[in-house]
């Protein structure tokens, strides 16, 4: 009895001590006073080793209620490992519609959404790809927006 009282707490550390391979990578960046400026372009750097893996790649917003738009345009770019530029592409995205209002999760009046970017995305070197995202609406700053950033998971098959 007193050996298995010993190795139950054992058995939770060694557990606990382990990490998890998830396939999923999720970064996010808090925007400097709720107020996304067309400057602030965060960068964020994941390390891929699968290159065998089909991936999605997300766009990750946090924003509150008081958000003044239904979309979100966006340029966000990637650089390879290896490579000195970066490949660009501009992405016009739905956050609410008029049937359901604000799409994604709440809690209380802060909505968080992922919106996918890139579908069964292969990834082509391993190492470090990074990505960097902008905002390019009208409104600059944007305003109530929170955080931003971005998702890259692995799909299951």
């Amino acid at each position: 009895m007193k050996k298995n009282f010993l190795l139950a707490p054992a058995c939770c550390l060694f557990l606990a001590a382990c990490t998890l391979t998830t396939g999923v990578f999720e970064k996010n960046v808090a925007i400097p006073g709720h107020q996304w400026q067309s400057s602030f372009q965060p960068e964020l750097v994941f390390n891929i080793q699968d290159t065998t893996s089909l991936y999605n790649i997300y766009f990750v917003i946090r924003h509150t209620d008081a958000y003044h738009f239904n979309n979100i345009w966006i340029s966000a770019s990637v650089r390879q490992p290896g490579d000195t530029a970066a490949l660009s592409q501009k992405y016009d995205l739905t956050l609410s519609s008029n049937d359901k209002g604000w799409l994604g999760s709440a809690m209380d009046d802060i909505w968080e959404q992922r919106v996918l970017l890139q579908p069964l995305t292969k990834f082509s070197r391993a190492g470090d790809y990074h990505f960097s995202i902008r905002q390019i609406m009208r409104e600059d700053p944007l305003k109530e927006v929170l955080n931003a950033g971005i998702r890259v998971e692995k799909v299951r098959q």
